[in-house]
């Protein structure tokens, strides 16, 4: 089930022995362009005639608003409130840490100030079809309020009979989601982009999908903002050693597995008894599974034992690969975790379990997967904002500034910058000399 890499003793380049992941295929890329074609051509219609054919659902109406969200909020068991509640509060304390309110400063008459301005509007698509995801409204929608953005819809595919689960719109309502629209796949992130008659153009498009989902979102960037460079299939790397527990090891390599296809599971490990009992513990556990398709077909594709000389080649390979999520189970993970530089999000110790960061612990589990996590990192309050520069100078600050701007200027062969300086200049010697 899982297949054995053995790099014990190989000192070569690691690109040369670890599994590739191609992140896109001619296939899927060009379906995917063309359902962004169709939307924009076909507007509702089209969402609803995709919503038929992938999820063989057809809503009543692609706009739930809410009032059907506090329906559903009174609706759901205590215990699921009450945890969506704590999630809530954890996510918001995280996230008002990120708040950054801007700078200015002043020097020689130039007064230069940085303003964070939040976005318009916001959209958070909200996986479905496997499973509800109400975790992740609040992971994504949290964000974007606390950052000030003025208006936060979500894309939820719906379930069978066209609506979307109770959990989910409950998990809404607590969020302060505005709108949620039943509508899934890259559908929805062609709907978030451009518009149709029921769903409204956004400025970003947050939060993780399949592989369409996330190559709708390279496919949209530019036309909307797209943080989490490549939120797509669910990824975790485990490194572990004889302190670690081997039941919690192999438990965390099924969880995150049983996302289902294109993930990614690897364990670690220098011990080659610890890969042993992890092995049998993921088999054991797989068999038993409600979720025993996807976890298999995950690990089939992309579930891998990595065994290794030493801690540090374990860290050089989870710097190559750039995981979503790494476990250290290992003695002294907290040395260990400042050694990584490339992972979406790092959970030390044996009481740390991934699944507590996709939930509960508070940073949104919105992660860089694919590899992506080399350059970028979980959805933060900064992703629903920008920078808006706003720049005064006084006569003295361009009278002393102007002539280094006009040599600049003319050395780039541009005249005409240079000359709207130049001007300037000559008003003010003038005014000087009368």
């Amino acid at each position: 089930m899982l297949r054995r890499i053995d790099l014990r003793g190989y000192e070569g380049d690691l690109v040369d022995v670890l599994p590739n992941r191609p992140l896109e295929e001619d296939g899927p890329l060009d379906a995917v362009r063309q359902i962004i074609d169709d939307v924009r051509a076909g507007g509702d219609q089209a969402i609803l005639d995709f919503g038929e054919r992938f999820d063989g659902a057809r809503p009543d109406s692609l706009v739930i608003g809410s009032a059907e969200m506090q329906a559903a909020l009174a609706a759901i068991d205590e215990p699921i409130r009450t945890a969506l509640e704590v999630a809530s509060a954890s996510i918001r304390l995280h996230h008002e840490g990120q708040v950054r309110t801007g700078h200015e400063w002043e020097r020689d008459g130039l007064t230069v100030r940085s303003v964070v301005v939040p976005v318009e509007r916001a959209g958070c698509y909200v996986p479905g079809g496997r499973a509800s995801y109400p975790s992740t409204v609040l992971m994504t929608a949290i964000p974007a309020r606390v950052a000030g953005v003025g208006e936060v819809v979500a894309c939820v595919p719906p379930g069978p009979d066209g609506r979307v689960a109770d959990v989910t719109l409950a998990a809404a309502a607590i969020a302060g989601v505005d709108v949620v629209h039943p509508v899934g796949g890259a559908q929805a992130i062609a709907a978030l982009a451009f518009g149709t008659e029921s769903i409204s153009p956004v400025d970003v498009v947050v939060g993780p999908g399949n592989v369409y989902v996330a190559l709708a979102k390279r496919e949209v960037a530019g036309r909307v903002g797209v943080p989490a460079a490549f939120a797509g299939p669910s990824e975790v790397v485990v490194i572990a050693d004889a302190s670690a527990p081997v039941e919690f090891a192999a438990i965390d390599v099924v969880a995150q597995a049983e996302h289902g296809p294109d993930g990614l599971a690897w364990l670690v490990t220098w011990d080659e008894s610890v890969a042993d009992a992890v092995e049998a513990e993921v088999a054991s556990i797989t068999g038993s599974s409600p979720r025993r398709g996807d976890i298999e077909s995950t690990l089939a594709a992309s579930g891998h034992v990595v065994l290794v000389d030493d801690v540090a080649r374990a860290i050089e390979i989870v710097d190559r690969i750039a995981p979503e999520h790494l476990q250290l189970m290992v003695e002294d993970a907290q040395d260990v975790a400042v050694r990584v530089r490339h992972a979406g999000a790092v959970f030390c110790g044996p009481w740390s379990p991934a699944s507590l960061g996709d939930y509960i612990a508070g940073p949104s589990h919105v992660l860089p997967t694919a590899g992506s996590a080399r350059f970028s990192g979980a959805l933060a309050v900064s992703d629903f904002t920008k920078d808006l520069h706003v720049v005064t100078a006084d006569r003295s600050a361009l009278a002393s500034l102007g002539p280094h701007v006009v040599a600049l200027a003319e050395a780039e062969g541009l005249d005409a910058h240079a000359e709207s300086v130049r001007r300037r200049l000559a008003a003010i010697e003038e005014d000087d000399d009368a």
